[in-house]
């Protein structure tokens, strides 16, 4: 429920993964056949991801 008095509260990560599964949907839509494991982790920026952690 939203705050009374118009103050807007933002998820970020919520916001990260609405933004995540748009491109993903943009580049299901885009490809001919099904995407494979490895274009989804492209979409998803899996590989740059796994550079910051290390």
């Amino acid at each position: 429920m939203a705050p009374v008095g118009g103050a807007a509260v933002q998820d970020h990560v919520a916001l990260a993964e609405i933004e995540l599964c748009g491109e993903l949907i943009i580049a299901a839509s885009a490809a001919r056949e099904r995407l494979s494991l490895e274009s989804i982790d492209e979409v998803l920026r899996v590989a740059e991801e796994r550079s910051r952690a290390q």
